[in-house]
């Protein structure tokens, strides 16, 4: 896990440098581990973008992990990869995003892990996917498996 402070300065690197100036580990420390990018989403004609509860065939429903992240793009054409110039234009990411907030100029919540140290508090707050969602490979149908996500 990334140092909360960059170089030894007093404010952590979130708070310093823009989504473009960070390094690729520093980008990749904001990620709080909660898997809700990888659920599933259903656009029904003429009504708003639908939030599952189906996560991508390559999570492990019980660690909250991509089991293969540096091939995700090659195994699942469709995985959205995380940038610098298209976090703000993805209205899918959950309010609790690092990403999204940071984009928003926010900073990042109290539970999250570069903030505690500790890469479970996302869990321990609830505000990860662990324990509440089904894998692709077991959910059948996508539209019978919408849910009322409360950050989105």
């Amino acid at each position: 896990m990334a140092s909360p402070t960059d170089r030894g300065t007093a404010q952590p690197f979130w708070r310093t440098k823009s989504l473009h100036q960070m390094t690729e580990t520093e980008w990749e420390s904001l990620c709080d581990g909660c898997g809700k990018c990888c659920l599933h989403k259903v656009q029904i004609k003429g009504i708003k973008l639908k939030i599952t509860n189906v996560v991508c065939r390559l999570m492990d429903v019980k660690t909250c992990q991509c089991s293969d992240y540096a091939r995700r793009k090659t195994l699942v054409p469709d995985c959205v990869v995380l940038r610098p110039d298209t976090v703000g234009t993805l209205n899918w990411l959950p309010s609790t995003c690092a990403y999204r907030l940071l984009s928003e100029k926010k900073d990042l919540p109290d539970w999250h892990p570069l903030i505690t140290g500790d890469p479970e508090s996302v869990h321990k707050a609830g505000i990860s996917v662990r324990g509440r969602v089904v894998s692709e490979r077991e959910a059948g149908e996508l539209v019978k498996h919408i849910v009322a996500w409360t950050d989105y």
